[in-house]
């Protein structure tokens, strides 16, 4: 089927419909999420996925054919290729995240919206599952600073990387928001990160913020609180996507839960705080985390 061809069994006016053919399955859905964790080629999504090479080969033909996919050669002879996404895939990460927040909340947790989690919930296990796992080089996002940025910091001993729901300058945060447990203390955190930059720096931490807020908005919270780091704005979740972070909706936005990634060499993650409970001690922990190796995540 051509890349755009439309289901006749169905109404051609359903865009539902239409979408879900050239989406297709539940392991076309899983195939999409590894590709945008970064898993690009054949092997590595077979040892991900833990799926027939017949079925893969399958699903990476039908969504290429849908111009989801696209192939491009990385080696001749024999031929190999990485499958990325193109527009039309990138346009579909943010509903990948939608459907986990969705799983998380309705499927596998008990339906309350949250900014945090319980210990014994499961998108805990998948957060700390981070651990020992490399963050892609394909992601780059719109930052304070001006350019896009890698999330990770290529010349420093490591990264710590906090995700946070949303600050309230300049844009007021929506009503309701102090009773989302979890959501209340994204200035506070930041202040604190901004207060032990020069900590950070003298151990040769970089320190990057991630929220899904414009980048005007994040730009005008960093003028007002002098924050010395860069802020990342996730509006497309491609990091978000690319690490499987945890996310939950409030006044119509997908919001990160708070969490806290540290990288080290290699873009090799060492350590996560999931869920965030203490916001000063966990920015003790990330500071101090790297010179532990037996540090727990």
């Amino acid at each position: 089927m051509a890349a755009g061809a439309r289901w006749a069994g169905a109404d051609p006016t359903c865009a539902v419909a239409q979408a879900a053919v050239a989406v297709g399955d539940r392991w076309s859905l899983v195939v999409l999420r590894e590709i945008a964790r970064g898993h690009t080629r054949f092997e590595p999504l077979v040892d991900e996925l833990r799926i027939s090479r017949k079925v893969l080969t399958e699903r990476l033909g039908h969504l290429v054919d849908h111009g989801v996919l696209e192939r491009v050669a990385y080696q001749d002879n024999p031929v190999r290729h990485d499958y990325r996404l193109t527009p039309a895939g990138a346009a579909f990460v943010p509903v990948l995240v939608a459907l986990q927040d969705w799983g998380d909340q309705w499927v596998l947790g008990d339906g309350e919206a949250s900014a945090t989690s319980r210990g014994g919930a499961t998108e805990v296990a998948r957060v700390q599952g981070l651990v020992g796992q490399q963050v892609p080089t394909t992601v780059e996002l719109p930052s304070t600073v001006g350019d896009l940025l890698d999330p990770v910091a290529p010349d420093a001993r490591g990264t710590v990387l906090f995700g946070y729901p949303a600050t309230g300058r300049p844009t007021p945060l929506p009503d309701g928001w102090d009773d989302i447990p979890g959501a209340v203390g994204c200035t506070l955190e930041n202040r604190l990160f901004r207060d032990a930059h020069d900590e950070f720096a003298a151990a040769g931490l970089a320190v990057r913020g991630v929220s899904t807020q414009r980048t005007d908005e994040q730009a005008a919270f960093a003028d007002a609180e002098d924050i010395p780091f860069p802020l990342l704005s996730d509006t497309d979740l491609a990091l978000t996507a690319a690490l499987r972070l945890p996310t939950f909706r409030a006044a119509g936005q997908v919001r990160l839960r708070r969490v806290v990634v540290v990288v080290g060499a290699g873009r090799r993650v060492e350590a996560v705080r999931y869920p965030v409970t203490d916001i000063p001690g966990t920015v003790r922990w990330a500071r101090t985390v790297l010179d532990d190796e037996r540090a727990p995540a």
